[in-house]
C-alpha cells in the first residue's frame, strides 16, 4: 500500500510546534498532542502556510506551555548541531546511561559508538552529518534531555528532500502509558525516556509526538530508518504496519490502525521504517562481556552482527538473523570484520525479546534489500 498523498496544506501547532495537516478550506486545526487550536491564515500558496506556522511555533516555544501540554522546542543555537541541509545521509544517535540511578544502563553509550562507526564505515554517512546525544557530553545542548531530544528530532528531518536517507538510533529506556486518544490497538502508548523523564519539567516522549515530529513531515522520496533499542518499542513510531512471524515461520504484515488512526499517522509521501528491540509488551536488555566491562544492548548487537555478517541482506533475512542471534545467546562466531573489534564475546542475553519491524507501507521483506 502506498503512503498517503501529501496534504494540500500544512502548518505547525502554535503551542507545541507539532506538524499538522490542514484540510482544504479549513481556517483552524486542533493539535492531536496538546489539543490547542491553531488558526490557519488564508493565503494562496500552501508552502507559505507551512512557513508562517513554523515561525509561529518557534516563537511560541519561548513561552512555557501549561502543565498539561508537552514541552516545546526552543530556538536552536546556530552552532549547536551540524548543518543538516545538503546532507543526503543524516543520522541522530542517542545513548542514555541514566548514570547514578537504580536503572542505570552500561551499554547505551557503547551502542552509539558502534552505530556511529557502522554508519560511517559501512554505509558512507559523513561524520559531520551525524549528531550524537549522550549523557556524558560536555555540551549542554547535546545532553539527551527531553527538550534537546525533541529539538534533535526536528533537526533530523528539517529540509529533507527526495533521495535523502535519515537514521534515528536510540538506546535507553522505554515505557508504556495508557492511551488517551484511542489510536492504539492494545490501549497503550509507547514512549522514550530522556535523561530527565522523571523531572516535572521534562517527561517522556510519546509515540504520538515522535510520529508527528519525524514521520508525518517525510516528503516523497525521503527514507527514514529508526533503530530503537528499548523496552516496549515495537510500535514506537506509531507506524500503521507491523511485521510479525506467523506460525508457519514467515514474516507477515499486520495493519495496526484503529478506526481513530487513519492517514494522520502516515508520511507525506516518504518511507518510514522502524526496527526495534522487542514487542510492545516485552523488555529489552543490556549484554555483558566475558572480559573487561564491555556491554551493549542485545538488539544493537544483533542488528550490527546481522548487517556485518551478510552485506546486501534483505529485511526478511535481517530480522531472521537478529532473532537467531538473540535466541542463540549472541551466536558463536560474533561480529566479523573491523566492526567486530567494538565488541567482545557475549555471555548471555537472558531475556525473551523479539526484534520487530514496522513501516509506513507494506513491501516484500524477502526481496527488498536493506540499505541505509
Amino acid at each position: 500500500m502506498a503512503s498517503a498523498r501529501p496534504p494540500a496544506r500544512a502548518t505547525w501547532c502554535a503551542r507545541c510546534g507539532a506538524y499538522l495537516s490542514v484540510a482544504p478550506g479549513a481556517r483552524s486545526v486542533r493539535c492531536a498532542l496538546c489539543h490547542a487550536v491553531t488558526r490557519v491564515e488564508r493565503r494562496p500558496h500552501g508552502l507559505q502556510h507551512a512557513a508562517v506556522g513554523f515561525i509561529k511555533g518557534i516563537i511560541n516555544a519561548f513561552t512555557p506551555p501549561p502543565p498539561s501540554s508537552a514541552s516545546s522546542l526552543s530556538q536552536l543555537p546556530a552552532a549547536s548541531y551540524p548543518g543538516a541541509r545538503g546532507c543526503k545521509k543524516r543520522a541522530l544517535l542517542v545513548g542514555i546511561s541514566y548514570a547514578g540511578t537504580r536503572y542505570e544502563l552500561k551499554g547505551a553509550v557503547n551502542d552509539v559508538n558502534c552505530m556511529d562507526y557502522l554508519l560511517r564505515e559501512r554505509f558512507g554517512f559523513p561524520a559531520d552529518c551525524i549528531l550524537v546525544l549522550t549523557q556524558e557530553d560536555r555540551d549542554p545542548s547535546r545532553v539527551p534531555t527531553r527538550e534537546n531530544l525533541v529539538r534533535a528530532l526536528r533537526w533530523l528531518v528539517d529540509g529533507a528532500t527526495a533521495g535523502d536517507s535519515l537514521v534515528f538510533h536510540f538506546s535507553g529506556h522505554g515505557v508504556q502509558k495508557l492511551d488517551n486518544n484511542s489510536d492504539e490497538a492494545d490501549g497503550y502508548d509507547e514512549a522514550l525516556c530522556p535523561v530527565d523523564f522523571e523531572d516535572p519539567r521534562g517527561g517522556v516522549i510519546l509515540d504520538d509526538e515522535i510520529n508527528a515530529t519525524i514521520v508525518r513531515p517525510l516528503g516523497r522520496g525521503v527514507k527514514l530508518h529508526a533503530i530503537v533499542d528499548t523496552c516496549h518499542s515495537g510500535t514506537i513510531l506509531d507506524l500503521p504496519y507491523l511485521c510479525r512471524l506467523s506460525r508457519t515461520g514467515y514474516w507477515q504484515w499486520e495493519n495496526q490502525q484503529t478506526r481513530f488512526s487513519s492517514e494522520q499517522k502516515c508520511t507525506s509521501g516518504g518511507l518510514a521504517i522502524s526496527i526495534s528491540g522487542c514487542g510492545d509488551s516485552q523488555t529489552s536488555q543490556d549484554t555483558t562481556a566475558f572480559s573487561g566491562s564491555t556491554s551493549t544492548g542485545a538488539m544493537t548487537y544483533s542488528f550490527i552482527k546481522a548487517v556485518e555478517s551478510e552485506p546486501g541482506t534483505t529485511y526478511g533475512r535481517l530480522l531472521t538473523a537478529m532473532r537467531a542471534t538473540i535466541r542463540d545467546n549472541g551466536g558463536e562466531l560474533g561480529i566479523p570484520g573491523p566492526i567486530g573489534t567494538f565488541f567482545r564475546r557475549v555471555i548471555t542475553f537472558s531475556c525473551a525479546q523479539e526484534p520487530q519491524l514496522c513501516a509506513s507501507e507494506t513491501f516484500d521483506i524477502y526481496r527488498k534489500p536493506f540499505l541505509l
